[in-house]
């Protein structure tokens, strides 16, 4: 089970927003599929006009991208009898007919907007998701939002997973490509400080292992002191002990 927020707060499932995408062509349908799921929405596919009308009918998703020329019903008449019989959901036309006179006329019949071929993946989500706003329909997951399943925390803000490693606050950072992790910074301040550069700002952590080194150091040179004083003394003994 996945879930989104911060920790120990209750998470509220909210079901996610469903598209209906009536195209003919796989390889375009399978790519716009997945740039829409990546976006957090439910898509369902028809590859001709006469199951598109019927899924709209019959399963009423939130919004319905449809291409114009489907075989069977194209989307010109889909979108036409949506309106006649009274099924007000948001139709985004898309079509390789990008004249000015096919997109008045898309709008006119009854589309809430139309994209023409060919387009930017991203424009095609941000469309969607323009759609869903207008009727009133919130996004699956807010900006930002942490997402956690067994063994793994994903933090959107940070471009951070977090692997659990079988213990409790046991986790393995692992970022995104160009994100440079604390560790880096670390193994990177060590490098310049071994050949010779100056060491940078430390941490507390890092500053009480230092003080605890200089103790250790000053301990040893205090012991080592008082031992050459000890063999300096016995010395002065042996020689004020010797024949007269």
């Amino acid at each position: 089970m996945v879930r989104q927020g911060t920790p120990g707060t209750p998470v509220q499932s909210r079901p996610m927003p469903r598209v209906l995408l009536a195209e003919d062509d796989g390889v375009i349908a399978r790519a716009m599929m997945a740039h829409l799921r990546r976006a957090g929405m439910d898509v369902e596919w028809a590859e001709d006009g006469d199951r598109a009308l019927r899924k709209i009918r019959f399963e009423r998703p939130d919004v319905a991208v449809i291409d114009l020329m489907l075989p069977g019903e194209d989307g010109w008449r889909i979108t036409r009898t949506l309106r006649e019989e009274g099924i007000t959901i948001p139709v985004i036309m898309i079509s390789a007919r990008g004249s000015e006179h096919d997109k008045v006329h898309g709008l006119k019949i009854g589309a809430d907007d139309y994209l023409a071929k060919p387009f930017g993946m991203q424009e095609l989500v941000a469309r969607v998701e323009a759609a869903l706003r207008r009727s009133g329909i919130a996004p699956i997951q807010a900006a930002g939002a942490r997402i956690e399943a067994p063994g793994l925390v994903i933090d959107p803000d940070r471009h951070q997973a977090l692997l659990e490693r079988g213990g409790a606050g046991q986790r393995d950072a692992r970022e995104e490509p160009g994100v440079e992790t604390k560790r880096d910074d670390d193994d990177r301040s060590e490098h310049q400080h071994a050949e010779g550069a100056p060491h940078p700002l430390a941490g507390p952590q890092r500053l009480l292992h230092r003080s605890e080194d200089l103790a250790a150091n000053q301990q040893r040179q205090s012991k080592r002191g008082r031992g050459a004083q000890c063999i300096s003394e016995e010395q002065q003994d042996r020689i004020g002990a010797g024949p007269g």
